[in-house]
């Protein structure tokens, strides 16, 4: 396996590099952003770096007038980060499994995520991380729950603790201030696994909905759209009823959600499919509306036809253009809304973990962004948080942005590193 990724990574570089050439000099970012026209690539841009993790004190680099500690670190990939009410700090262990490879792709693409540390055995787990003196530091750990299958988003009503696996959402009974859960807990919600495995949650303002994104299996309905049916989809499980459905849907990949408060409109980020080159087409942030269509697998940015794919004419005329590109490949997974006071010189706006790209000649991502809101929209270029991720020569990665969430204290943020396995904490300097 070790031979095969040195030899993909070989022969992906001299793709990459001859794809560098005539690449895109800008990236589609903002609200109108320029898109190039879409090139099929044939055999894929696979272009990942090795995880290495961080080593000697080095840390990522701060936006001026901020600082970043460790506040929790020897995690196993940790993927997301929930905040209990009393302050305890709840991370989601999680990687993708990956099953028997069909094709030589496969075999390469395999080979180097394992390099990258994206796929292996997964931890399946949920840790309580908790800091009693307030130091910023926790001092403590617990196993909150395990023996799950690849748990990712977390939410909390009242006494009731709502996990979303990749397979399902499952209902526990929780005590405040416990440091576990018992029992095996209540499906309340099917989900199809594999492919893309990631299951977020998010509460509704009123607290009566949870919400879940359930990625598609594959790039572009490869194996057909019978097959994706209940995926590429943002869902709605109404707690009081336990009746869950499909609430907006067309939406490839969509991970991280945050609520804008002053509309109360539910917002994601999405990531867009490859094979179309550096910035085609881009992945973005979106307001998300009740029975949406956003286009994938037929078109993308709208009405922009991906003729790789059997087309639906009816729903490309239906599919809403998105509000925020945030560049091609960048793999923004995480979402926050941070208000205006949580970190000194930025206002109210959306903070996103970008995972970092792979199939693109030059990587893309690979930082902690904050877009400005005003008005219950963006208002402006994003901006760095957290950067110095990935090494000059693109060779080596130090860690990588997954979820991220407004720390207990209000006024800091805590971001998911799942190539460091650390959880980082921003603060004013």
């Amino acid at each position: 396996m070790e031979l095969i990724a040195k030899a993909t990574a070989l022969v992906g570089g001299a793709v990459a590099l001859m794809r560098r050439f005539g690449s895109p000099t800008h990236q589609a970012i903002g609200k109108e952003p320029q898109i190039p026209e879409a090139h099929k690539q044939g055999i894929m841009t696979l272009k990942m770096p090795v995880a290495q993790g961080w080593e000697d004190g080095h840390v990522p680099t701060c936006a001026p007038g901020l600082k970043v500690n460790a506040f929790a670190s020897g995690l196993e990939h940790p993927r997301w980060i929930e905040v209990l009410p009393n302050g305890d700090v709840l991370v989601a262990e999680s990687k993708e499994e990956a099953g028997p490879p069909k094709t030589l792709m496969d075999h390469a693409a395999q080979a180097t995520m394992r390099r990258a540390k994206a796929i292996g055995t997964s931890a399946n787990r949920v840790t309580l991380w908790r800091d009693a003196d307030g130091d910023g530091v926790a001092e403590t750990r617990e196993v909150f729950v395990e023996n799950q299958r690849q748990p990712f988003g977390m939410a909390l009503i009242g006494t009731k603790f709502y996990l979303g696996n990749t397979d399902g959402i499952v209902l526990f009974d929780y005590t405040p201030d416990a440091t576990s859960l018992s029992g095996t807990g209540k499906k309340l919600v099917e989900f199809k696994p594999h492919g893309h495995w990631t299951r977020s949650l998010i509460v509704s303002p009123d607290r009566t909905k949870i919400y879940a994104g359930v990625g598609s299996l594959s790039n572009i309905a490869d194996q057909g759209m019978e097959v994706e049916e209940g995926r590429a989809a943002i869902w709605e499980l109404d707690v009081a009823s336990e009746n869950a459905r499909v609430f907006a849907s067309g939406l490839r990949n969509a991970v991280g959600m945050a609520w804008e408060p002053n509309s109360e409109t539910l917002w994601t980020v999405v990531n867009e499919r490859d094979g179309l080159g550096d910035e085609t087409p881009p992945d973005y942030l979106t307001s998300v509306k009740e029975g949406g269509f956003y286009g994938w697998p037929y078109s993308y940015w709208g009405d922009t036809v991906d003729d790789r794919v059997p087309q639906d004419a009816e729903l490309v005329a239906k599919a809403i253009t998105p509000d925020y590109a945030l560049g091609g490949h960048t793999a923004s997974l995480g979402l926050c809304w941070m208000p205006e006071g949580t970190l000194p010189g930025f206002g109210d706006g959306m903070v996103i973990g970008q995972h970092g790209s792979w199939n693109r000649s030059k990587l893309s991502g690979y930082k902690l962004i904050f877009v400005p809101f005003e008005n219950g929209a963006p208002s402006g270029p994003p901006r760095d948080i957290l950067s110095g991720f990935l090494s000059d020569d693109e060779k080596i990665a130090y860690g990588r942005p997954v979820g991220v969430t407004i720390g207990p204290d209000k006024k800091s943020l805590l971001m998911a590193d799942d190539v460091g396995d650390i959880i980082w904490r921003v603060t004013g300097a």
